[in-house]
């Protein structure tokens, strides 16, 4: 039996990479180093700078970091057959690619459709939300969960799900994807790479390949834990 009973075909997964605001510390005004020096002045150790510290998380938290791709795929049926469709929103311009994003939800995904993302309730649907209200971009209302109560909002988090209501549990993506047998994500670089691959390297298409197959991993732990179907590597079509 399904735990949640929802079509898949009426979800729209996605995954957001992040990366800081600026390369270094130094590049942040006097004003934005204060206000990041007193936001992380209880979660760095006492031994840790606000500058070393900045470097590893201000990628994480939406006043100080910027989203560089989303990745989303769908289920569809092509020529009588399931198809999954992946389709990515990047670049260095953020308003551009959230507007892009934001636009497409509007168009083709209304109020019938579920957003599903891995730690998606504490992490890609509030980032999302917060750097389109930062950019001036009006939310779609599938993001827009203002006077909603909780099972009315229309996201899904596949972490959430593994839970089984232990509030307390966290299981990456490469965890559960390794207990599922589902090829990892993780193949080329992981989360924590984010950053220095786009800052250093300056190497977008990367990031966004990973991107790409943290999304269709997201697709496969959800059909795995409903007990349907996996999706077969000739059932992805990526589209440019």
């Amino acid at each position: 039996m399904p735990l949640y009973h929802t079509d898949p075909n009426k979800i729209l997964f996605l995954d957001i990479e992040t990366v800081r605001a600026a390369d270094e510390f130094q590049q942040l005004d006097e004003r934005w180093q204060k206000l990041w020096t007193n936001k992380t002045r209880f979660q760095r150790k006492e031994e840790e700078s606000a500058e070393d510290f900045y470097l590893k998380r201000a990628a994480i938290l939406a006043e100080f970091g910027k989203i560089v791709c989303i990745s989303c795929g769908f289920f569809a049926i092509q020529e009588g057959k399931r198809v999954f469709r992946v389709k990515s929103f990047s670049g260095d311009n953020e308003k551009d690619l959230l507007w892009d994003f934001a636009e497409m939800l509007r168009k083709h995904f209304d109020q019938s459709y579920v957003l599903c993302a891995h730690n998606g309730k504490e992490f890609d649907f509030p980032y999302l939300s917060r750097r389109m209200v930062v950019n001036g971009i009006t939310l779609p209302e599938l993001l827009n969960t203002s006077g909603l109560k909780p099972w009315e909002i229309r996201h899904l988090d596949t972490m959430e799900m593994w839970k089984f209501g232990d509030y307390k549990h966290y299981s990456s993506v490469s965890l559960l994807a390794a207990l599922f047998d589902i090829p990892t994500p993780k193949d080329d670089i992981d989360g924590s790479m984010v950053g220095e691959v786009y800052w250093k390297e300056k190497n977008l298409k990367r990031i966004v390949e990973y991107c790409q197959k943290d999304t269709v991993t997201v697709a496969r732990i959800f059909l795995k834990m409903e007990n349907q179907a996996p999706l077969k590597d000739e059932e992805i079509i990526i589209n440019d």
